[in-house]
């Protein structure tokens, strides 16, 4: 463990940046259709339950990380191969994302760019911050989070100046019951985004007023649930349901659509800022998650030499995961949310918060017993 402090406001800045990430750049929860908000506001409440147990397993272990707790409460043997497995689950997901923001540009801006060249410039860049500690990351992502909210609520007015939204596209409300929703959200919405604030528990040694954790990371959650509806649902305003799920980027065609005054127009610039800004702190976070547990599980001092291997393996796994983007979806909805995710998002933290529970309940009973 590295010896950095981060405030509560900078875990709220990274929570909220960490969520929107690549949430805010795909077509999210679309198979709700025009329900699409209702779903993400459904994954939001799970995602508030699933940091409620990250944060229990803290406080029952407030000096461990994940690798050491999970040997403590699994074992030698059973909780390194389970932690090791995390840190693979972290890589992955970089990787994953990384590709999404080689993916973005390259429809965007730099059509004959190689991908590999794309994804290695901000890699690069994240192995730069996370070698120098969690407090660089967080103090990035203080002087980041205005200028994202300002783009963010700059772009909602022009959208509603531009007379583009039409509200019947959202209409009307659960056509089809709440089945289709329903399965949204437990397929989809309640592992991405809102599933993924395991990471953070990588983080929470380093937050000065630990008291205050749960707090700010549920109402950081909350937030960016709220954001991402309002943008699902704005998509769906100006697109329709159908040119939403079509279209890669739907967010991006949002902003394309917007004209005011026959001289504002082609604000493209805004989404590339903003997609680059949420999608950078979330490789970081997830690398300095894997950076971080491997320190720990491997008991090496110096965590930052292991930040530029760690981060080629990162970087050559995003361009290899999936020969095409459409490929690289489909590995994401087929594979990721229904094999990797249950298990490793819902499943072993609940068993992890099951087994301190009687642990340490036991323990209480038994030093009761011995002052008796």
């Amino acid at each position: 463990m590295e010896k950095a402090k981060i405030s509560l406001y900078q875990l709220f800045v990274l929570i909220l940046l960490f969520e929107l990430g690549s949430a805010i750049l795909v077509p999210l929860a679309i198979d709700a259709k025009q329900d699409s908000w209702l779903a993400i506001l459904f994954g939001m409440a799970a995602g508030l339950f699933l940091f409620w147990i990250h944060y229990r397993l803290f406080l029952y272990y407030p000096e461990l990380t994940p690798p050491e707790y999970m040997q403590k409460l699994l074992g030698k043997i059973a909780g390194t191969l389970l932690a090791f497995c995390y840190i693979i689950l972290f890589m992955y997901i970089a990787a994953r994302v990384l590709r999404d923001f080689g993916e973005m540009l390259l429809t965007f801006a730099y059509l004959e760019t190689p991908l590999f060249m794309v994804n290695a410039l901000l890699m690069l860049v994240t192995i730069y911050a996370v070698s120098k500690g969690i407090e660089v990351v967080a103090r990035t992502g203080e002087l980041f989070f205005v200028s994202m909210y300002f783009l963010a609520i700059t772009g909602f007015i022009l959208i509603v100046f531009s007379g583009l939204i039409d509200v019947n596209n959202l209409k009307p409300i659960l056509e089809e019951g709440i089945f289709p929703v329903a399965k949204v959200f437990f397929t989809q919405t309640l592992f991405f985004p809102f599933g993924e604030t395991i990471a953070f528990s990588m983080i929470f040694p380093y937050v000065t007023k630990r008291k205050s954790v749960l707090k700010v990371g549920l109402f950081a959650i909350g937030l960016s649930g709220i954001n991402l509806a309002i943008t699902m649902a704005i998509n769906i305003g100006v697109l329709g349901v159908d040119l939403t799920s079509r279209s890669q980027f739907p967010l991006l065609s949002t902003i394309q659509s917007i004209q005011v005054a026959e001289f504002l127009e082609r604000l493209d610039v805004f989404f590339m800022i903003a997609t680059v800004i949420s999608i950078y702190f979330k490789v970081s976070i997830y690398f300095y998650a894997a950076v971080a547990g491997t320190a720990v599980l491997f008991k090496i001092k110096e965590p930052s030499k292991l930040t530029y291997p760690m981060g080629m393996v990162v970087l050559f796994m995003s361009v290899t995961i999936a020969s095409s983007y459409a490929e690289h979806l489909k590995e994401g909805l087929e594979f990721v949310t229904r094999y990797l995710h249950p298990f490793l998002l819902i499943i072993i933290p609940l068993l992890l918060l099951g087994i301190a529970f009687l642990k340490n309940r036991r323990n209480g009973n038994t030093a009761n017993r011995t002052r008796s």
